[in-house]
């Protein structure tokens, strides 16, 4: 017997108040009613909102009936004509076919497995200068030591000066909220891009048309010699990989950070067991990571008996994606042991999964498992506060108090 198809239109289905700051905070609630209302669509004020693992998975891959909406986000912040606004309709999320895969293909090497394992004792290395800094001082607010962090790793791969990091730092906070569409926030996000243009603008430079470090700007300035990159895009590559590599380590850190509060004895067992520490990351990731995103549908697309017609706004809350019971017993527990190995959805599928993955999980990994022998006892000095939901999500703020320790001997990297 067919099914029936319904279009997405005539179906009642349950409001998603994402916008606001009680959604933020504990999506949980919402996300429960939404499934009980309809398996796995809800409504928002940006679009249906996908609210089943498989359905993420599944209509993510694709590609061929979505696009990232750069225009559409640009007209909605009223961006147009300004550097920001040229960025978002033109950075490599937002491409397709073979000019996504020559942009791709410009840094995929940079980012692979094999290049990141290489990376991991300049990852241990800045942790470990981080935490000698900062760990004496028995309380802080985590989100601010985490943001040191993933970017002195991105100016390890392209040979950046650590004198200008906090102006970096602080146009890249920025950026991490321009895509979760607060229009009053746009002047704002169009200085802080104009920073980090000029930024990577002096870079190269600085570094001019023959560098000889074998780093990644040294990749990229060579493809935009050969032609492959256009010396406009060659800037927007820098501006997008700052900023991708930025955000989800930086949030994604803090978010293990405030889950293993609640859990000393695991935060113990990272300290002891750097593969433990994996597992921790991994589940993190399947219970809340930072990244939701947006997708517009350029054909009609029918999936499990609707049809969602073409030019639709479809929010894919992948934060959250890991919560879905059909998927995973219990979801609401960490459980880093937990039997089902089920992949976390938290950096897309499809084409445009995110690039720096590997990268992110690996720094996490290492700089959990020294954090966890600097940062004994955790716990919160004040409550957490979170994100705006749609685009980057995550804790902007989390004060905690700790017993400092002393650094133990180094340990080889496996």
């Amino acid at each position: 017997m067919n099914t029936p198809i319904q279009r997405i239109e005539d179906l009642d289905l349950f409001h998603l108040p994402v916008e606001t700051a009680a959604f933020s905070n504990d999506p949980t609630p919402w996300l429960e009613a939404a499934r009980a209302r309809h398996p796995w669509l809800a409504t928002s004020v940006i679009g249906p909102v996908l609210t089943s693992y498989r359905a993420i998975d599944e209509i993510m891959r694709m590609d061929d009936a979505l696009a990232m909406p750069g225009s559409e986000i640009v007209g909605i912040m009223g961006a147009q004509g300004t550097g920001w606004g040229d960025f978002a309709q033109e950075m490599l999320l937002v491409r397709h076919g073979a000019d996504h895969q020559r942009l791709r293909s410009s840094v995929s090497a940079a980012f692979g497995p094999g290049n990141v394992k290489r990376m991991r004792p300049v990852m241990i290395e800045t942790i470990d200068a981080l935490l000698d800094e900062w760990a004496p001082k028995g309380a802080f607010d985590f989100t601010e030591f985490a943001a040191n962090f993933p970017v002195r790793v991105m100016f390890a791969l392209i040979g950046g000066d650590v004198a200008r990091l906090p102006a970096i730092i602080s146009s890249l906070e920025v950026q991490g909220t321009s895509f979760n569409m607060i229009v009053e926030d746009m002047p704002r996000i169009e200085e802080a891009y104009q920073v980090l243009w000029r930024f990577v603008d002096d870079l190269i430079e600085e570094r001019g048309p023959n560098g000889n470090r074998g780093d990644l700007l040294d990749d990229l300035i060579a493809a935009n010699t050969r032609g492959d990159l256009s010396p406009k895009e060659l800037r927007q590559m820098l501006v997008f990989l700052f900023g991708a590599g930025y955000d989800t380590s930086k949030n994604l850190l803090t978010l293990l950070m405030d889950s293993m509060i609640a859990h000393p004895a695991m935060w113990e067992r990272c300290a002891a067991d750097r593969d433990y520490c994996r597992k921790v990351v991994r589940e993190q990731l399947r219970l809340t990571s930072p990244s939701n995103t947006y997708r517009v549908t350029t054909r009609d697309v029918t999936w499990e008996g609707v049809t969602i017609p073409a030019g639709t706004m479809l929010l894919f809350p992948l934060g959250i994606s890991g919560r879905d019971p059909a998927l995973f017993a219990h979801p609401l527990e960490f459980d880093p042991d937990r039997p089902d190995r089920t992949a976390p959805l938290a950096f897309g599928r499809g084409m445009h999964i995110c690039l720096g993955q590997f990268l992110a999980q690996a720094n996490v990994e290492e700089a959990t498992h020294l954090i966890a022998q600097r940062l004994t006892n955790p716990r919160h000095a004040a409550a957490p506060a979170w994100r705006s939901f749609c685009g980057v999500w995550g804790i902007k703020s989390l004060p905690i108090a700790f017993d400092p320790a002393p650094a133990r001997t180094p340990e080889p990297v496996g």
